[in-house]
């Protein structure tokens, strides 16, 4: 009986070479005034190359938001298996949010802009899974001040976190002399203790060469 037609060797890293290329093009052009054609010159490849991958620009889209979505949702599970004191596990949650925006600020950018270019169906499914990054921030923060529930405060709290790192990008520079990871625990102690427990972040030393 003869073997069915198997992927070739490497289709996933191209397919995610794709996806990468695609968010750099959204994240700059916008979701709208890119073309398939730009995308499959981005990726060096052919047209009718790139429509094997995907069948169009919107799957594009899905896969782009979608995946990001995964990774966040895989990186808060991840931190809350681990056994960690409430505070600890908040300041756990910030670091490794922050250094998922860091390695996709052009997926991130994309899922923030240009989600109301879903269809009602994959937007509310995506927006969906969002709720429950923002449950499980509330959790969090609840857990490490329980007074705060009786107010109803968890959510409030939450998105004013949110507000400080999901829209970072709109200001942060690739050159710039803090990163990312320099500034997740200045966010930390900012939201957690306020503006007199800021410390001043350790700037890295840039590798020569």
């Amino acid at each position: 009986m003869g073997r069915g037609r198997g992927r070739a060797a490497g289709y996933d890293d191209q397919r995610e070479e794709i996806l990468e290329r695609a968010a750099f093009l959204f994240a700059r052009r916008g979701y709208a005034s890119t073309s398939m054609n730009q995308v499959a010159e981005a990726c060096g490849l052919s047209k009718a190359t790139l429509y094997h991958y995907f069948q169009d620009k919107y799957a594009l889209l899905v896969s782009i938001s979608e995946g990001h979505v995964s990774r966040l949702e895989a990186i808060v599970r991840e931190v809350l298996s681990q056994p960690l004191e409430p505070e600890a596990r908040l300041r756990a949650l910030i670091g490794e949010v922050l250094a998922e925006y860091a390695n996709a600020q052009d997926a991130h950018r994309v899922l923030t802009e240009d989600v109301r270019f879903l269809e009602p169906e994959e937007q509310a499914r995506i927006l969906g899974r969002e709720r429950w990054l923002v449950s499980a921030f509330s959790e969090v923060i609840i857990a490490v001040r329980p007074d705060l529930n009786r107010a109803s405060l968890g959510k409030p709290l939450t998105m004013f976190l949110f507000g400080m790192i999901n829209w970072m990008f709109t200001w942060m520079r690739a050159d710039g002399a803090l990163q990312y990871d320099d500034l997740a625990p200045v966010v930390a102690d900012l939201f957690v203790g306020g503006l007199a427990t800021v410390s001043k972040p350790r700037r890295r030393r840039k590798s020569a060469g």
